[in-house]
């Protein structure tokens, strides 16, 4: 039995980039750019003001000078006509320079103005309020880099720029194969022995957050029949993760049919309390998880390898979610020999991390998983964690990054 940190390497080992394609620039948000975009022309296209004010020479600006002001440039516009000796132009912000004038003084810098002439300080320096020509990326830069992924001020630029498409990796499609003669879908009325299927669109759910796109199989019964239907066509897809079917009963047989039907499996079981009865296998490049049947180790196991290896397969470099400590509010126990997944409160204080568990730890109970903002990994040679002591813990979605104030 691999242990978590070994599970992990096997897992990203064998996953591989998927193709890359070519997006609107809107599409392209929140996703990984398979290769440099340059820009199409310079930013700023043109010397512009910075401020509204007056265009000026610097060389002719002295104490008390008197100016004549002879027309105005707004944003949007442009003037031709030489600027005359000892004179301003009028200009709006991002209005582009006259090709005789070198500064522009703000309005607010005049000393003295009416409709016709200014008034204005000494000193002014040449390049003073303008934006020049290139000065924020030149024609053919790399706006964004291959491995970026794509946020609001990339769009920003990259418009300005002149792009209008992005090549970026493909989402990942997940087929997602829930199995059990004892499941009936969501919206049956549920008699004595059935249980709803909730696995299919929790983990529907956890795809989409990840930026992947689902593909839901329905159920497969208990018979090699109906899982060998379903299974076929969940190869179709980039990646396919069942749930149940991965024990040791008479009537598990996810394993067996995935075997039969090529899929080599690089480990079974890992040293992990809950969800140690999981499965990954390969067919080719498309990585197959076979999940525990209970919703809270399936939705665990999902949130520890299934969601890194999606987001690897995507081009994602952070793959997994940042670690922080925090102190334990209660002491904890566990049984020593594997590693053990608490789900965990969590608020803060200052700078302080403070965390306690979410509620009774069986895996039955779905409300603690709900109710925990975060995950702790407990070290298998552990049993005992005092009150008061620093653990390891992720947060379960971003929302939850600064933790709550009460607890």
């Amino acid at each position: 039995m691999p242990s978590v940190v070994e599970s992990r390497r096997l897992i990203l080992d064998a996953v591989k980039l998927l193709p890359s394609e070519e997006v609107p620039l809107l599409s392209a948000t929140g996703r990984v750019v398979s290769s440099s975009v340059n820009a199409r022309w310079d930013l700023p296209q043109y010397d512009n003001s910075a401020m509204d004010g007056y265009a000026v020479r610097a060389s002719e600006c002295r104490e008390n000078t008197p100016l004549s002001v002879v027309g105005t440039v707004m944003a949007g516009g442009s003037r031709d006509e030489s600027v005359p000796p000892q004179s301003a132009v009028r200009i709006m912000t991002g209005a582009p320079i006259p090709s005789d004038c070198d500064a522009v003084i703000p309005f607010e810098e005049i000393l003295a103005e009416s409709c016709t002439e200014i008034t204005v300080p000494g000193n002014v320096k040449a390049g003073a309020h303008i934006r020049n020509k290139g000065e924020d990326i030149r024609s053919g830069e790399p706006v964004v880099t291959a491995g970026s992924v794509i946020r609001p001020a990339d769009i920003n630029m990259l418009a300005a720029a002149g792009i209008t498409a992005l090549p970026v990796y493909r989402r990942v499609k997940v087929a997602i194969l829930s199995t059990g003669d004892e499941l009936i879908e969501p919206g049956t009325e549920p008699i004595n022995g059935k249980i709803i299927n909730s696995n299919a669109p929790a983990l529907a759910a956890a795809v989409m957050e990840a930026g992947g796109e689902p593909v839901l199989l329905g159920i497969a019964r208990d018979n090699e029949e109906s899982l060998q239907e379903k299974i076929a066509s969940g190869l179709r897809a980039d990646v396919l993760v069942t749930t149940a079917g991965v024990s040791a009963g008479e009537r598990d047989l996810v394993r067996e049919v995935l075997g039969k039907a090529g899929v080599e499996q690089i480990f079974w079981k890992i040293s992990l309390k809950p969800g140690g009865p999981t499965a990954f296998g390969m067919k080719g490049d498309k990585p197959v998880f076979s999940l525990p049947g209970n919703p809270v180790s399936s939705m665990l196991m999902f949130e520890e390898f299934v969601r890194p290896a999606l987001l690897k397969m995507m081009g994602y470099k952070g793959v997994f979610r940042p670690l922080f400590k925090g102190m334990l509010l209660e002491e904890v126990h566990k049984k020593e020999g594997k590693a053990s997944l608490l789900r965990i409160k969590v608020a803060r204080e200052g700078n302080i991390f403070k965390v306690h568990s979410a509620g009774n730890q069986q895996t039955g109970l779905q409300r603690t998983l709900v109710n925990a903002d975060a995950i702790a990994l407990l070290p298998a040679e552990r049993t005992v964690f005092q009150a008061g002591e620093e653990i390891d813990f992720h947060f379960l979605h971003d929302s939850a990054l600064m933790g709550r104030d009460d607890l």
